[in-house]
Formats: structure tokens, sequence, C-alpha cells
């Protein structure tokens, strides 16, 4: 084998262990609204290569939104002097995210159904219903300022009821 077939051989190889492992990044944002955007534009062209449904990758986009939106908003008082840390994973079957801010944090039992009695007008707990909704999995810390979740491409939602995605 010439040395050229065999660089090509190998080259072909590496393409394809690249292509099956997952993409893992590790970024610190600053407490700005706006600092998402460009985090999430990758993560989601990642999900659409990796064969994600429109169904996942709206998914993933809004349950970012709303995971940043309330670390920014409510973990770190929208503070320019805080950051968000996000770790990510993109797989060919499988998203995950961990998002931590600087804050106290909170208990997620404690934040009350927007869908009964009079929170249906309160604001408070929008953003974690949808998140809830929309990952298969979701934790918080035990400290409360930090979330992770997880989104398997292609698999049908699973409710509460059903014991995987969690609070």
């Amino acid at each position: 084998m010439s040395l050229q077939t065999h660089c090509k051989a190998l080259w072909r190889w590496c393409k394809f262990m690249a292509s099956e492992m997952p993409i893992s990044r590790s970024i610190a944002l600053e407490s700005t609204p706006t600092a998402i955007i460009e985090v999430c534009m990758w993560i989601l062209s990642n999900l659409k290569a990796n064969g994600f449904s429109q169904e996942d990758i709206f998914a993933v986009h809004l349950a970012l939104q709303e995971a940043f939106t309330n670390a920014i908003r409510h973990g770190n008082k929208m503070s320019p002097n805080k950051e968000v840390k996000i770790d990510y994973s993109v797989g060919l079957d499988k998203f995950e995210v961990s998002m931590t801010d600087e804050g106290e944090g909170f208990d997620p039992g404690a934040v009350p159904d927007p869908r009964y009695g009079d929170n249906l007008y309160k604001p408070e707990g929008r953003g974690l219903l949808l998140m809830r909704s929309y990952m298969d999995v979701v934790r918080f810390s035990e400290r409360g300022n930090s979330v992770y979740m997880a989104r398997y491409r292609g698999k049908p939602q699973l409710t509460k009821s059903d014991g995987e995605t969690q609070g």
C-alpha cells in the first residue's frame, strides 16, 4: 500500500470516528440576554447535522432560551459581572446541557404550577413548565443554581407520570 493510499484510508477513518463522537463544549457567558444567541445557533446546527428532527431542534432551542433567561434574570440578577457556565454535548442520538449561574439558587419544587388556580394569572413558573415539557430529562442541583437537561433524538416526550422528566 502506498503512503498516499494509506493516508487517504486513515483520513476516511478519522472522519468516520469524528462523526461518531459527541461534540462537547464548555463556555462561560456574560449575563446578557443576547449572549446565548451564537452558542444556541452552533448547538442547533449540530443537532441538524446529527439528524435531529425539527421538533427536537425546536424543543432544545426553547429549553436553552428559557434556562438561560432564568439563569441571568433570577440567578445572576442581570449582573454584568456574573457569568453563566454552559457545558453541552451533541451526539448522534442525544443532546445534553448543564447550565450553572452564580446566584444563590432556588427550590424548583416551591415554584407553583402556572396551569392551576390563581397561578394562571402569575408569570412565575412558565419557563420551568416549558423546560420540563420539551426536554426528556430536567434535573436541578441540590443548591438550585444549576440545571441539567437532556433530549433524545426522535424519542416521544415522556410525562411526569412516566418518571423520566424530573424537577
